[in-house]
């Protein structure tokens, strides 16, 4: 019964509300399907994602960190014959992102799953290079490495003919970006504005959280200009970001994105790009939105 409900509860991720905690959102696209998991609703607002390619319907799951709340996704539609999971894959080894990994193979039985990942990743199997793709079905799958959240931080850019996705875990989120914790600012001015900044603009974005309200608190009070605006009204009108917002809309609304916008600059005091990212990040570890203690 608990499955049943659970599972009634999906919906589309064009839905601008949350019905129940724990919700399923699946976005269509050409041949390639990405399905949404919300887990920790309320506190962690992680997401895990089902990438799927509908032909062959092989799978994986991206940072399925709450197994209580990924496993009975996966099994309805394993069991459903909807999905052939292939693997596990992480972004980084924070445990809200690869904490279930061994869970989940034990959940579903799989003990031998591969998990794809970066090299502190709880039970990794496969830690690609640089750049090297793997295929899931029609799809193709390029790791990009992006230390300093993490140094083991890998984002994942997805690409099946015109339609394209990068999924960034704790490097890049809507409106921001995550904390320095094992790196520096030079090294997250190359994963943002290098690394990730050379992807196509029409590359939809899957972050690790959903950050995206607050975040955009700290980014109005440095950048005033349309496109921070625009995504500000769209987080106060949904519950959901997640996939609503591609790499050429970071590069506007995004102040991480934006070091050499003169705004951004004389926001911080500096013009050095990397000076600026520094400064940013400790602007955002300081601020306090007058209307939340928390963010």
């Amino acid at each position: 019964m608990y499955l049943m409900n659970y599972l009634a509860r999906a919906r589309p991720i064009l839905a601008t509300r949350r019905i129940g905690t724990l919700t399923a959102a699946l976005a269509f696209t050409r041949a390639m399907h990405i399905q949404s998991i919300p887990m920790w609703t309320g506190s962690h607002d992680n997401y895990a994602y089902l990438l799927i390619d509908d032909k062959s319907k092989d799978a994986v799951v991206i940072d399925p960190a709450h197994p209580e709340e990924v496993a009975p996704v996966l099994k309805q539609a394993i069991q459903g014959g909807k999905i052939n999971l292939t693997a596990i894959v992480n972004t980084h080894h924070h445990f809200d992102h690869a904490g279930g990994n061994d869970k989940i193979r034990s959940e579903l039985g799989k003990p031998n799953l591969p998990i794809i990942g970066g090299k502190d990743c709880q039970s990794v199997t496969q830690t690609p290079a640089h750049g090297e793709e793997f295929k899931l079905g029609d799809i193709a799958v390029k790791a990009l490495h992006t230390p300093c959240h993490t140094q083991d931080s890998i984002c994942w850019y997805a690409k099946d003919g015109d339609d394209k996705a990068v999924f960034t875990g704790d490097t890049l989120f809507h409106g921001g970006c995550g904390r320095f914790f094992e790196g520096t600012a030079e090294e997250m001015h190359k994963a943002l504005n290098k690394t990730l900044a050379s992807l196509p603009d029409d590359t939809k974005v899957y972050p690790g959280h959903e950050y995206t309200k607050s975040n955009v608190k700290f980014g109005i009070s440095v950048l005033q200009n349309e496109a921070t605006k625009k995504l500000q009204a769209f987080a106060e009108n949904n519950a959901e970001t997640q996939g609503k917002f591609t790499i050429g809309d970071e590069k506007l609304h995004n102040v991480f994105m934006r070091v050499e916008d003169p705004e951004v600059q004389k926001a911080t005091g500096k013009t050095d790009p990397v000076e600026v990212m520094a400064q940013l990040r400790t602007m955002k570890n300081n601020f306090k939105p007058p209307s939340e203690s928390k963010i």
